[in-house]
Order: C-alpha cells, then structure tokens, then sequence
C-alpha cells in the first residue's frame, strides 16, 4: 500500500564528464588549442549530459547551475560585478577570460586567493570586496534553467551560493561592516529570484552551508532579515535552504527563516540534527530535504537501515514532506564506479560514486513511497552486503594494529617529542655549517612535462622495462640537479618525476589501498586528483622514496631534502574506510612513514618533508570536534616523525586555507621547519606572525605556483622585507608557495630565479647594514 509519495533530489554533480572532457577543453583553450565558440559548445555538451542522466534516472528535482566552467564561487563573484580593480574591468558582461584571469592571475595582476570549501579538498576563489555595490551583469542560474527546459525539457531546480553564506566568505569587508554589505547583496539575489520566478520557475536552491559554522543570534538576525526580503522579491518560487558537512548551528533559528524546503545533512551532522530536529520538531506545510546518501565518501549506503531510520522520523516530519538525497553535491566523489573492472571484486562491490548514489537515492524513495517484497528484498540486499564489507578478512591486518598501540602508548607515556628544539637546531647547523642566511628551497615537486607523463604512460603499459624507466628518471633527477644548482637554490630537491599525485604514489607502495583507473575528481580549476581508497589496515612493506632521493643527493654537495607526504594528507586525501574512527587510520599512516624516515636516515638524507597540506582542510567544523582532531592530527605527525634523531631537520608543508587560528597547532607538530602558503592571501599569515609569536623555522611562500604570471625580484623583495619585520632571518626560509609540478618549465625557472636573485639581495642589503 502506498504510503506517500517520497520525492529525490541531487543538490550538485560532478562536471568533469566521465573522461575528463571538461578539464581537456578548459586547458586547450588556455593552450589557445580551441576557440571560445568551440569551448562553449564543448562545455554545453557537458552540461546537457550531466542532466540527460540525472533525468534518466527519474530524479525529481534536478540542479541546474551548479555546472561551472572553473568553480561556482567564483560564477557567483562574476555574476555580482565583484571584479578587483587591478583587473581594469569597467562593467558590463563578464567575458571568459576575465573570469579566467581572476582565477590563474595575469601578466599584471595577481590571481584571487584561493582556498578550501570548507573541510573538503575542493578549492574555491575568494572574493574581494572593494566596497563597489553588486551588479547583475547577467542572471547565470536563469540562463541554466533555460538551456535545461529548451534542450532537454527539464524543469530544473536553479542551484546557486545563497547570500549568508557567499557574504561571510567575501575577503576584504571591514570588521563590523558584514551586516551592511549584506544587506546590499539581498536587493541582488532578490531580482534574480524575482526573475527566476517570473519566467516560470518553481523551486530555487539557496545553498547555505554557512550555517553550520559558528553563529550568533545576530548572525541569525541578519540571515532572518535577508530571507524576508528574498520571501517578498518571489512569494510564490519554493526556496529551498540547503545546509551540508555538519548540523546546523541553532536549527530552532534555521527553522524561522521564511523558507518551503530546510536542507539538512543527516551523514556528517547526524546526531546534533536528529537531536535537534526531534526537539524543535518542524513548521507545518514545511518539507525537509534529508541528505541520507553519504556525499563525500565512496561506500555503499545500507539503505535498510537509512529506510529504518527515516520512519522513525515520520512523527516529526510527515512522509509525504520527505525529500531524500545525498548528503551534499555529489561534485566530491568520481562519476561512476561500473567502470573499474580492475579493482578486486570484494572492494569494487562495496563502491558506490555519484551515479550509484544517485540510484541507491532513487531506490530508497521507491521502497519509502510504495514499499513492495522486491523493494524490501533490495534494502535487505542492501543491508547484507554492508555488513559483509565490514567483516572482510582482507582489510584486517592485527601485526599492525598491536604495532600502532604500542608506539601510542609509548607516545603517552615519554611526551612523543624529541630533543628540544633549541639542541635540534644547534645539531643541524653543525651538520650543515655552509647554509646561508634565508636559505631557498622549493616545495618538493617540479614540472612533470608531457615527456614525463609519456614516459611514465610506457612504462605502465609495458613498453619500457624497469630499468628503461628508470633511466630516464635518473636523467631527469640530474637535469634538476644541475638546474637547480646553476639557479642558486641552497636546499635541493629530486623533483618527484616518478610520482602521478603526491598521495597516489605512497598509497601503491603500501598494503591497504586500491587504485581506480576513472575514479577523478576535480580539486581545483581544471585539476583533477584520483584519490586512493584506503580500505583496510594500512602496512609498510619496503622503502619508497629511498632510491630517487639517495641518487639526487649523489649528485651534489647540497642537501636534498626527502619528500614524504604526511599521515593526515594522506588520509584527507584519500576516500577513507568508515568502519573504524579516522585517527586509527592516521595513526597506522604514520607507523608507515615512520619506518620510511628510518630507512631515508640510513641512506643519509638528512632533511626530509613530511607534507601535510591537508591538516588544516580536514578540520571539523565544530569547536568541539576540532578540539579532538587537533589532538589526534598533532599525534599522528609526531608518531610518524619523532623517531628521526636531533640531526635530522624535520620540514613540513601547508597550503591555501587560513592558518591565523592554527599557529599554537603547527607549535605542537615541532617541525624544525614548515613553509606556509602566504602567496595568494596577500601576506595574511604575517599579520598573524605579527600578533603571535613562532620560534621554530619557518618558510612564507613568497610567489604564487597556481598562476602562469612570473613574478618580479623586486616584488618578492618586498615580500621577504615584510615578513622579516616579524620573523628574526636566523629561522626564515624562502620558498614558493606549494610544489611546482603544474607549471611549466620555463616559467618555473623564470620564477626561480627570481626568488634567488630577491633572496640574494636582501642578503647584502643585511649583511651591508650590518657592518655599518
């Protein structure tokens, strides 16, 4: 017997196309490989499948808007006039190279910063705020909408950044000043709303994860205010407020604002908003939209559970109220897993990507509207399998688990530091008496050319043997030597030719991971990443950057650092199991990490980075979560890097996310050395080195990597200056930014050389006023 109709949705889906076609036109057209009349039909094309399919599949509302040629945030920036004025726009449309150049930056004007969405590893533009009013230069999600309906005949649900959420993220808006400049964005949204339901629309998506961040009542006033407006700019469009990655902060607040649908996250915010939802109970005639399907994550729902779970909640929400979809866009997982065929059964089986979530969606609401034997056998099926996965003898490795609460316990009970710093640093510099004043290194990576890739691609497929390959890596680490010598750089790194993806490659050299050959997703612009699955215990099995890094260090005089990417990258990095809490995971990453520095420290490397870019992106949002991952993120560094003895210099890596509350954290890791990103944020880590004191060494990149733009010696002169008004130059480095592997050879040279030259410079000018 029917029970009421359940109805489905998808709040965003991947662009990229099942082969990457997205990301292969964006960089022919930059190569000036295609004309931007053949770009806009490639990327319509795109567009047109990616919602054949989501209609194919009998989803009821369906995104448009939620394609971008690069990223929706910075759609938005483009479609509200936001240009900063070192880019000479004096109004009107914004054409594609525009867009383009606020993104990768030009010849004269730096890129906008970049940072991540939230805790996840997709990279977003910020904007900048120069206090010019918003314009409409052209209403985006309208133009979405009527492609859908001409093209396919889809009455699409226009997805767009609601206001609260893109306001609190705008660079620049001066303290105390957020309110007013929301209310000015609220008489924009409110015409595109005004126009959207004029032309027939009947549901728009305001996404509005802001909302799970830390909010006041007066934050909550503010969003109550604009919402109002937007109710009276399209009383009759259904708004849907879309919230994700956690619950929302005062869901009794969230449930006044004048809305049709509440969008919750019922994965990553589960328990505070079942609490909360149970307490507040919902407004009568409201929906809900439950985001029941993991978004973020790669695994089979159990859905007879999910179903079990839901018609516990029919006394609170009515069924016939009930939306079902993924947790969040499914923009954070690859496309579909039917493809890999190469992956072991017992894992391939247990895989669900955007295209399964989008079936299991639909499934769910079947059995949820009309539940009949076949659809309950389906979610007992369902619920079989899970539990099979979890029970899986080849995920479970015990020698590793026991080896991991030892060294833990250990950890507890000696403090799981080393020597302090101060006799760490005086050990380094007599290892290393020859290094200079602010001495330069790079990041690690270097350009991987498509000689690189074809070589690589051979290799692969079989036609270099081994030592063919190898060879021609050897030739490759030598070139960089000598280039990197002939530049002037102090600390000297191998280049990393051999590696596809700084996680990738340490996944494949450990036992616990699984590779797709399709699984993509993007990351940033057109940079896509192939995240490794870690589906089981993880183990060391023998050296993995000993051999490339030892021949670098042959070759020269110079220390060649070690590249390792850290425990915690590697988990943030990777699609992760979700049987056993994620430290355990960080922790047993680390155990291997640990045994790759012992065996780097025999071959006598003496620097060794352990990257951990990602430390700060998989930070929870909640206070009270953050404060444990802090724990354990903390824990797991050391666990992989406080074996190495007082001589060796521990470095680490962190990029593009705001370091300001994150000083006292880096403090605890006690890496001899880290670099930090600080190229596109316009030297905001100075202004909090300025306010916070940091004893150990450290590098600020001083030039962005993500732009094609050389930049001049004069302007990381002045970068260097700045930073040292708050940093003593005994503990300076310099550096770029993040690795250089997407860049290209000649300006990665160009760029270099100006680092060392700006390098070199500030040093007389020390030395010079020194002797006066």
């Amino acid at each position: 017997m029917a029970k009421g109709q359940v109805m489905t949705s998808v709040s965003g889906y991947p662009r990229i196309g099942y082969d990457r076609e997205w990301k292969k036109a964006l960089e022919q057209y930059w190569a000036g490989k295609l004309t931007l009349s053949e770009l806009e039909a490639e990327m319509e094309r795109i567009e047109l499948l990616r919602l054949a399919k989501l209609k194919e599949e009998g989803i009821d509302f369906i995104p448009v808007n939620d394609f971008s040629w690069y990223d929706h945030v910075l759609d938005m920036t483009a479609m509200f006039g936001l240009i900063p004025e070192r880019f000479g726009y004096e109004g009107g449309p914004i054409t594609a190279d525009l867009m383009f150049a606020l993104a990768r930056g030009t010849e004269t004007a730096v890129a906008c910063e970049m940072t991540k969405w939230f805790n996840t590893n997709y990279h977003y533009i910020v904007p900048e705020w120069e206090g010019k009013p918003p314009v409409l230069t052209e209403n985006r999600p309208l133009a979405s909408y009527r492609r859908a309906k001409e093209k396919l005949g889809i009455e699409g649900k226009p997805v767009l950044v609601g206001p609260y959420t893109y306001v609190r993220f705008i660079k620049g808006i001066p303290q105390g000043e957020r309110r007013q400049v929301l209310d000015q964005f609220a008489d924009v949204y409110g015409r595109i709303l005004h126009e959207l339901e004029a032309e027939g629309v009947s549901c728009v998506q305001l996404d509005e994860p802001a909302f799970v961040k830390p909010m006041t009542a007066d934050d909550w006033q503010a969003a109550q205010a604009v919402y109002e407006r937007l109710r009276l700019a399209a009383p009759g469009l259904t708004i849907w407020v879309q919230t994700y990655f956690d619950s929302v902060s005062g869901l009794d607040s969230f449930l006044q604002l004048p809305v049709d649908v509440y969008g919750l996250d019922f994965v990553h915010g589960e328990e505070r908003n079942e609490a909360a939802l149970r307490q507040t109970g919902i407004p009568s005639g409201k929906r809900v939209a439950f985001g029941i399907i993991d978004g973020r994550n790669i695994w089979r729902a159990d859905l007879l559970a999910a179903a079990t779970w839901l018609e516990s909640i029919e006394p609170i929400v009515p069924r016939s109220h009930w939306i079902v979809q993924p947790s969040c866009s499914l923009l954070h997982v690859p496309l579909t897993a039917e493809r890999e065929e190469a992956l072991p059964g017992y894992v391939r089986g247990a895989l669900a990507f955007a295209d399964e979530k989008v079936a299991e969606t639909v499934r769910l609401a079947a059995h949820l509207s009309e539940p009949t034997a076949e659809s309950a056998a389906l979610l007992e099926a369902s619920a079989a399998d899970v539990l099979a996965w979890r029970e899986e003898p080849a995920r479970k490795r015990p020698h590793v688990v026991e080896a991991v609460e030892r060294l833990i316990r250990d950890a507890e009970a000696d403090g799981g530091r080393r020597a302090p710093y101060e006799q760490r640093r005086a050990a380094q510099r007599r290892r290393w008496p020859e290094l200079p004043l602010l001495p330069t290194t790079t990041i690690g990576s270097l350009p991987q050319t498509a000689e690189i890739r074809k070589a690589r691609l051979r290799f692969r497929k079989g036609e270099w043997s081994a030592g063919a390959y190898e060879s021609f890596l050897r030739q490759e680490i030598e070139r960089w030597v000598r280039i990197q010598e002939e530049i002037g750089i102090d600390v000297l790194v191998h280049g990393e030719f051999e590696r596809t993806d700084m996680v990738e490659y340490f996944g494949e050299k450990l036992d616990g991971f699984v590779f797709t050959k399709f699984g993509w997703v993007q990351s940033y612009g057109s940079r896509c990443v192939k995240p490794p699955i870690l589906y089981g215990d993880v183990a060391f099995r023998e050296a993995m950057t000993v051999a490339e890094t030892a021949y670098a260090q042959s070759l020269t005089k110079r220390p060649v650092k070690g590249m390792l990417t850290g425990p915690v990258t590697i988990l943030n990095w990777s699609f992760v199991r979700d049987d056993v809490p994620r430290e355990q995971c960080a922790y047993q990453l680390a155990y291997a990490l640990r045994q790759e520095i012992q065996e780097l420290e025999q071959a006598g490397i003496g620097m060794i980075q352990v990257d951990e870019p990602a430390v700060k992106e998989g930070m929870p949002l909640k206070a009270e979560d953050a404060a444990r991952y802090r724990e354990w993120a903390v824990l797991a560094f050391l666990l992989a890097t406080n074996g190495a003895v007082p001589e060796t210099q521990i470095h680490t890596h962190m990029c593009y996310c705001d370091f300001s509350d994150m000083v006292e954290t880096i403090r605890r890791m006690d890496a001899d050395v880290i670099s930090l990103e600080t190229a596109r944020s316009g030297g905001d880590m100075v202004d909090t080195l300025r306010k916070e004191r940091y004893e150990l060494g450290i590098g600020l990149g001083v030039y962005d990597i993500h732009s094609p733009r050389v930049p001049s010696v004069g302007e990381i002169e002045r970068f260097i200056e700045t930073a040292l008004t708050v940093l003593p130059a005994e503990s300076f480095w310099i550096n770029p930014d993040c690795g250089l592997k997407t860049r290209n050879e000649p300006e990665t040279v160009a760029a270099l050389k100006h680092m060392v030259e700006a390098t070199v410079s500030v040093r007389q000018a020390r030395s010079a006023a020194a002797k006066r």
